[in-house]
């Protein structure tokens, strides 16, 4: 099944939409696979390339998203991509989510590197919109500490 992927700023505005195909779903959960379309960009400590693949989850209780991304060539795991953001929205045949700038990624040796914390203070977001974001990106970085990241 198709799914449409909207990702909001906080303003509610839809400023990145794509599709992906659902690959499970529960009550919370949505997992979706879909390709990277963009030309291939050095990042960190990989390439993103175009045609890369992403298993995407979604969570209507959680106050992050993450990306696995396995690369085009190989199918090997680069790492993870983490968006902190509100709890995503599930309607029929779509995924929104309002991103809150600030990111997470995570390499396969489980490094992890905070990204974007200058763009999230710039946002001018509420006290409690602004605990709720760092408390999403503490929980996220203790699943991986955890060593139980979905792949």
């Amino acid at each position: 099944m198709r799914i449409k992927v909207r990702k909001k700023n906080p303003g509610g505005e839809v400023v990145y939409e794509y599709e992906g195909e659902q690959i499970s779903r529960d009550t919370s959960t949505i997992v979706l696979g879909a390709f990277f379309t963009r030309e291939d960009m050095p990042f960190l400590d990989v390439t993103f390339k175009k045609g890369d693949r992403f298993v995407e989850y979604y969570y209507s209780d959680r106050w992050y998203n993450i990306f696995a991304i396995y690369d085009r060539d190989d199918a090997q795991l680069k790492g993870w991509y983490c968006n902190i953001g509100k709890p995503a929205v599930f309607e029929k045949g779509l995924v929104s989510y309002v991103d809150l700038a600030l990111d997470l990624w995570v390499s396969v040796d489980g490094n992890q590197t905070v990204l974007d914390e200058d763009e999230f203070e710039a946002l001018s977001l509420s006290d409690e919109l602004q605990r709720a974001a760092r408390q999403g990106l503490s929980d996220l970085r203790q699943v991986f500490l955890n060593g139980k990241p979905p792949q």
